[in-house]
């Protein structure tokens, strides 16, 4: 395995549709190996196989139940809505308002080629749009109502929970 450069915001790469997986392979479980290192090492949420160079339809995912590998994901069913402050490891330090459905359904292949659904809600429903959007060239900033910086993010939370806590 390898942690690979994650591309940078800017690079056109990442406005790119990528195209199918067919060949499920050495190469495809190499992508997805070092995928899943990377994203360890990034402490992200997602990683999309266009964030390292790579147009294929693959993402990895990890909200804390440890990493889940999507090959060819399409979303099949959404309900809810939720908005939250959205990153990407694309763009370090810059966070977005999104809206996101809170449930998703997503149909994909595991790196073998056999075909699963799952199911997520909140964290990993946002991930698995986020990642998705990535396969198909959008990035979250489209979807973002505004743009925060790190500092602001964290101002912001602070905010809330001193308010939180007064009667």
């Amino acid at each position: 395995m390898a942690i690979r450069n994650i591309v940078r915001f800017g690079d056109k790469i990442l406005e790119k549709e990528c195209r199918k997986v067919e060949v499920f392979d050495e190469r495809l479980h190499q992508l997805l190996d070092d995928m899943k290192e990377t994203l360890a090492k990034a402490e992200g949420a997602g990683l999309a196989a266009p964030q390292v160079g790579v147009l294929r339809q693959v993402c990895v995912i990890d909200v804390g139940d440890g990493p889940v590998e999507l090959v060819n994901p399409e979303i099949v069913r959404t309900s809810g809505e939720q908005t939250g402050a959205e990153g990407c490891l694309s763009y370090p330090d810059m966070w977005g308002e999104v809206t996101r459905p809170m449930k998703v359904t997503v149909k994909a292949q595991d790196r073998n080629g056999k075909s699963f659904k799952l199911t997520g809600e909140e964290l990993c429903a946002r991930a698995l749009c986020h990642e998705i959007d990535h396969l198909h060239g959008v990035l979250f900033t489209a979807h973002a109502t505004r743009m925060m910086t790190t500092e602001e993010l964290e101002a912001e939370s602070r905010a809330k929970s001193e308010g939180e806590g007064k009667a």
